[in-house]
């Protein structure tokens, strides 16, 4: 068993910019089993929903950004991912 060290999260916030994401989402329609065609036929022409996340701005890179909304000293809220392709803008709201 490897035994990494755990990383230091920073222990302000300031580091962080704060962003709101605008991002269109990918979407599965139907249920489990069969579905009638005719009703995912309408579905496939109706817009993607668009998507708002807010958080902390811990990467960005060629392919996504993630960001965290919530952060404490010793521990933190869950990661989202966003690929780079699905964002539709991006708003600092704290720099």
């Amino acid at each position: 068993m490897s035994t990494r060290p755990k990383s230091k999260p920073p222990k302000t916030t300031d580091a962080f910019p704060v962003v709101e994401v605008v991002w269109e989402d990918a979407e599965e329609v139907g249920d489990i089993g069969w579905n009638d065609p005719a009703d995912l036929m309408k579905e496939a022409t109706k817009a993607c929903p668009i998507m708002r996340s807010v958080g902390y701005l811990i990467h960005q890179g060629e392919r996504h950004i993630s960001i965290m909304s919530t952060l404490g000293p010793s521990e933190c809220g869950r990661l989202e991912k966003i690929p780079i392709g699905f964002i539709i803008e991006t708003n600092v709201l704290r720099e």
